[in-house]
């Protein structure tokens, strides 16, 4: 099934190539190793075809392990790991911005946030955005989508917007799922074969990555605080923790994947 899934989602795609991986982009990633999870790959190719590329963090990433570490600690080590990660992926360190509003705090500053996506578009005058998925579940990811689409609005610019699935991808067919009885087998199974559904008609453009695998993966490895335990507790929890490991291969596949529009402000 998820073989099948697979070859039918990529015969579905429209590949962004040549002239269009030369569009000048900003990626609002929602925490420290989004940007790299959803469209690393699609950063670099974009960064060796002379693209003008810019990172903005929009949180600090600093409740990812609440009560293992501290806010202020985790703060500095995740801005330290996005640094590094970034650098690998090829951004400028100028070209990468930090906005520091607190973990799960976003859309209650939502319009502070708006003021600063907006001053940022106009210095860097982008022609195409990367957003999160507006159906991730994460508060600061859906946050993000609807804080970046209230400033474009405002920008009132021709732009296309690309929306990255980052936990979308936690669910079946991508990942495996225990059902348990058989009414909420049922249950479970109409409700995600009709989200995989929709995802296949949102879905419909995609970056072949598969020539940059590694580079990618070495960025995200820079993020030890998310793939590797800090600190020798079991609840300290890690990206390959996550649906054992088959949720982090789903962002290593030959292509990264995006529902893809034109707003025109």
């Amino acid at each position: 099934m998820l073989k099948f899934y697979w070859n039918l989602m990529n015969s579905l795609m429209t590949e962004r190539d040549g002239d269009e991986l030369k569009h000048s982009a900003v990626v609002f990633s929602p925490h420290p190793d989004d940007e790299t999870l959803g469209c690393g790959g699609t950063i670099i190719q974009k960064i060796n075809a002379g693209a003008n590329v810019c990172v903005v963090f929009m949180t600090d990433g600093c409740r990812s392990h609440p009560h293992l570490i501290s806010e202020e600690q985790l703060k500095s080590v995740r801005k330290t790991e996005a640094l590094a990660a970034t650098q690998i992926l090829g951004v400028e360190r100028n070209n990468v911005h930090f906005l520091e509003f607190k973990d799960k705090e976003l859309w209650q500053n939502q319009k502070t946030v708006t003021d600063k996506v907006i001053d940022i578009l106009l210095y860097y005058k982008p022609k195409e955005v990367f957003i999160p998925y507006h159906k991730e579940i994460p508060s600061d990811h859906w946050a993000t989508n609807r804080i970046i689409l209230q400033a474009l609005q405002k920008y009132r610019e021709k732009i296309t917007v690309y929306e990255y699935p980052i936990w979308f991808w936690n669910q079946w067919p991508w990942v495996p799922t225990s059902f348990g009885l058989r009414l909420k087998t049922i249950r479970i199974l109409k409700n995600t074969v009709l989200s995989n559904v929709h995802f296949l008609s949102d879905f419909r453009f995609s970056v072949a990555t598969y020539t940059v695998l590694e580079s990618k993966r070495a960025a995200l490895h820079e993020y030890k605080s998310q793939m590797t335990r800090l600190i020798p507790d079991q609840k300290w929890i890690t990206l390959p923790d996550v649906s054992r490991g088959k949720f982090l291969n789903c962002f290593f596949q030959p292509h990264e994947i995006f529902r893809g529009y034109c707003l025109y402000g």
